[in-house]
């Protein structure tokens, strides 16, 4: 978005703002109920960061297909839950201190181990939204005609 150029700016009103700032502090707070419930061990992989991370661009892809190709959603659902919850519930900057974190408490492997796996994990999760909520929407339009 080029805030210079007066039809781009036009996407900055504020119930876009209110609807992404509530969704973040409900992914948020998701986000952190489920660190605290499963810390990580010293050294150990991060499990919960991990999931949340996989399993929020899972919904991101499940969400987009639904948004975009299946129902026509009301202009906020997109700001609300893909920027919003979906955004404020996935982490990629803990992940990036949970990297740092664990080579720094000498389990190198740990930490290379899980940047490689949760990059990975991560697109294969957006690509399985993706085409699985395709192939649904698909087969739900054929039950229904």
């Amino acid at each position: 978005m080029d805030l210079h150029v007066a039809s781009q700016r036009t996407e900055l009103h504020w119930p876009v703002l209110a609807a992404i700032s509530a969704g973040g502090v409900l992914g948020a707070l998701a986000r952190f109920g489920l660190q605290a419930a499963f810390p990580v061990s010293f050294g150990g992989f991060p499990w919960a960061t991990f999931w949340i991370n996989v399993v929020g661009c899972l919904l991101i892809g499940v969400l987009m297909v639904l948004i975009t190709e299946v129902v026509s959603a009301h202009r906020l659902v997109r700001p609300f839950l893909g920027v919003g919850v979906l955004g404020g519930f996935t982490t990629f900057s803990a992940y990036v201190v949970d990297v740092q974190r664990a080579v720094a408490q000498g389990a190198p492997l740990v930490g290379l181990a899980y940047l490689a796996v949760t990059l990975v994990g991560a697109l294969v999760a957006v690509v399985l939204g993706v085409r699985v909520t395709r192939s649904l929407a698909r087969v739900l339009v054929r039950v229904a005609s």
